[in-house]
């Protein structure tokens, strides 16, 4: 029984986050540089649910709450203001998918503590304003590239593992929200499901480093990267 549980909870928070950074990487590198490669954009899949749970546990252990969606939403901002200059796009990046999530968490967590009349009509308003701008917004623009990242259910997907209480639950109701991801966006989405079994390996534990910030400081320079490095292909 107790190496039964010690393979279920091998990987930490780090080493769960730090393979999504590969996936995420790899997903860039054969959408801009090698799109002869699919595989690339395959192993890719498995970065948007890894770091979706691990938003969730963020927004469940952050010891300031403001600073975390903070810092999310201005990195976010940062990278919107030189994508949009740089390629000249309104497609919105992950980290805004991502605090729209902390947002909805944040507020829903809020109205159950609360529960009175006015928090609940305040987290429908939220609500309706995530579904505006996620769902209704991007068919009002169909004529540019405006959209957010993973679409409405990319936004909740953080939001199935956070209202669960147990490893177990919490395994659910991500495979759950992944399997509405993947029904909305089909074609190679569903190898995202591939993520749930490397989640289940998840100790529940951060790990030895803190390394809160560096997806923050990864996201935007590997992206330069591969631009710049497509300037030359």
């Amino acid at each position: 029984m107790n190496n039964h549980n010690k393979i279920l909870n091998l990987l930490s928070g780090n080493q769960l986050k730090l393979f999504a950074l590969f996936a995420m990487t790899c997903d860039h590198i054969g959408k801009q540089l090698l799109p002869q490669y699919p595989i690339l954009q395959i192993i890719g899949r498995l970065a948007f649910p890894i770091f979706a749970c691990m938003i969730a546990e963020g927004c469940l252990y952050t010891k300031n709450r403001k600073r975390y969606i903070l810092t999310m939403a201005v990195t976010a901002l940062l990278c919107q203001m030189v994508y949009g200059v740089a390629m000249g796009s309104l497609y919105q990046c992950v980290l805004v998918t991502f605090s729209l999530s902390v947002a909805w968490i944040y507020v829903v967590d809020y109205a159950m503590k609360n529960k009175t009349l006015v928090t609940g009509i305040w987290a429908g308003i939220v609500f309706a304003g995530i579904y505006f701008v996620s769902a209704v917004l991007p068919n009002m623009l169909s004529y540019t590239d405006y959209a957010i990242d993973y679409g409405l259910w990319g936004v909740l997907l953080p939001f199935f593992a956070y209202v669960s209480n147990t490893k177990k639950k919490k395994l659910v109701m991500a495979t759950i929200g992944l399997v509405l991801l993947c029904i909305s966006m089909g074609g190679i989405q569903w190898y995202s499901l591939c993520a749930i079994p490397i989640l289940a390996l998840y100790s529940g534990k951060r790990g030895r480093l803190r390394l809160k910030n560096l997806f923050y400081l990864y996201y935007p320079l590997h992206l330069a990267g591969i631009y710049v490095i497509s300037l030359f292909f």
